[in-house]
């Protein structure tokens, strides 16, 4: 038989024995035997003569199974350290994805931030302590005044209360401490450091809640008119909230004090929402821009210029027919124009709040919007006010009235996150 034959016969044998192998578990207890056949020689007859094997076929499948063994073996361990792998893989990109300030999107880093509740969005942890010192020596002003009320007065029940004040301020005070010092270590989770910024937040508005009962105290003969609001910091948590809702109106009269020297722009004196319209009515300046006054998220540029530090009264009218608006500053008309959302009374049982631009109704608070300064006598009446009437309001004369709408009482008005209430009297103390 020649070589070619021969090597092609083998191969033949081989691959019968491999087949014959692998099905003779599908036979009980049949054999089956491999045998070399001749080139023309039939099956059947070559079977009857070679029903043996010989010692070196045998040999030869049995070390082809044993390499088909070893392999199947390393085939296993592999994908045993692939598996190995992959798992080793997927909690190391966990781990990464969940480091504080980065997010994975279409597996490349993106930075990410989070909102300070405790000022500005844009705003470091530096600039938040800086925050927290001014709300504090604002707090300890207005401790100082109370001592001297009490040394006048001869107050016992003023300096028990004011020594437990000088107590929560020293507490404060250590807070703010440990939040310098923690900027040195490592940066705690987003979990802690919000739960911490909460608890300082809450230690100030009840701190400043038990200086305003403090105070009320030498207030009792004080007329509930004569007051101011103040809010001395850019925040998203200080405003002040007005307990009752607008009705419909079809035209309206807003008038107020105010005093603010922040810049850019004095942020939002009020804001007022209702289901399903963050703007209905809306009174702003934000950044570099004018004063605006929103009405169902349609805008009118104000002409008023009043970030110099001192008081001023202003005054806006608008009558839904038409959009028909005048904008007054200390008594005198600045501006007018038209088209102001017109034909679209103001909707009822919407959230006033005073110092925030509302984004969602009664909330959704942005730092860079908030007012910084003081208010007083905000006043809304639902028609339009006649010149002579908004120069009396200016000029605090005796026939000013008080808006039939919402008149400035303390009652009627309500505090949070650091906002107080100070004794004023309009044309007494201005500027």
């Amino acid at each position: 038989m020649e070589a070619g034959a021969r090597g092609m016969h083998w191969k033949l044998l081989i691959l019968s024995c491999l087949l014959a192998d692998g099905m003779s578990q599908d036979f009980g207890q049949t054999q089956f035997i491999c045998t070399s056949v001749p080139k023309d020689m039939d099956i059947c007859a070559a079977t009857l003569q070679n029903s043996v094997p010989g010692e070196d076929l045998k040999s030869t499948v049995m070390q082809l199974r044993e390499t088909v063994l070893q392999q199947k073996e390393t085939i296993m361990n592999q994908k045993e350290t692939i598996r190995e792998l992959t798992s080793k893989l997927t909690r190391c990109e966990s781990q990464s994805a969940s480091e504080p300030g980065d997010a994975r999107v279409g597996g490349r880093r993106k930075e990410t931030g989070t909102k300070n509740t405790m000022g500005d969005v844009s705003r470091g942890p530096t600039d938040t302590l800086a925050q927290l010192s001014r709300t504090l020596q604002s707090l300890k002003q207005r401790l100082e005044n109370l001592e001297q009320f009490s040394r006048n007065n001869n107050s016992v029940q003023a300096n028990s209360l004011k020594d437990l004040l000088q107590t929560k301020i020293d507490d404060l005070e250590k807070q703010v401490l440990s939040r310098v010092n923690g900027l040195e270590e490592v940066k705690p989770g987003l979990r802690n450091e919000s739960e911490q910024r909460g608890r300082v937040e809450s230690t100030l508005t009840s701190l400043h809640q038990r200086i305003t009962d403090l105070e009320k105290g030498q207030k009792e003969n004080r007329p509930l008119d004569k007051f101011q609001l103040t809010f001395p910091l850019r925040t998203n948590y200080m405003y002040a909230k007005v307990k009752k809702s607008l009705p419909e109106m079809y035209a309206f009269t807003v008038c107020m004090w105010l005093k603010s020297n922040a810049s850019p722009g004095v942020g939002t004196p009020f804001s007022y929402a209702v289901p399903g319209q963050a703007n209905e009515l809306v009174l702003i300046e934000w950044g570099n821009n004018p004063m605006e006054m929103l009405i169902n998220d349609k805008v009118a540029k104000l002409p008023f210029l009043i970030n110099d530090g001192k008081w001023h009264h202003i005054c806006i009218t608008w009558t839904t027919r038409d959009g028909v608006w005048e904008a007054y500053q200390d008594g005198v008309m600045r501006g007018n124009g038209d088209s102001l959302a017109p034909y679209h009374p103001i909707k009822p049982q919407g959230v006033l709040i005073l110092g925030q631009e509302q984004d969602t109704l009664g909330g959704g608070f942005d730092a860079t919007q908030a007012f910084v300064g003081d208010m007083a006598n905000f006043n809304i009446w639902d028609r339009k006010l006649s010149v002579g009437e908004i120069y009396n309001l200016a000029t605090c004369s005796s026939k000013a009235q008080v808006g039939n709408v919402f008149s400035w009482l303390e009652t009627s008005i309500e505090v949070y996150g650091g906002a107080s209430k100070w004794t004023f009297e309009a044309c007494r103390q201005l500027n």
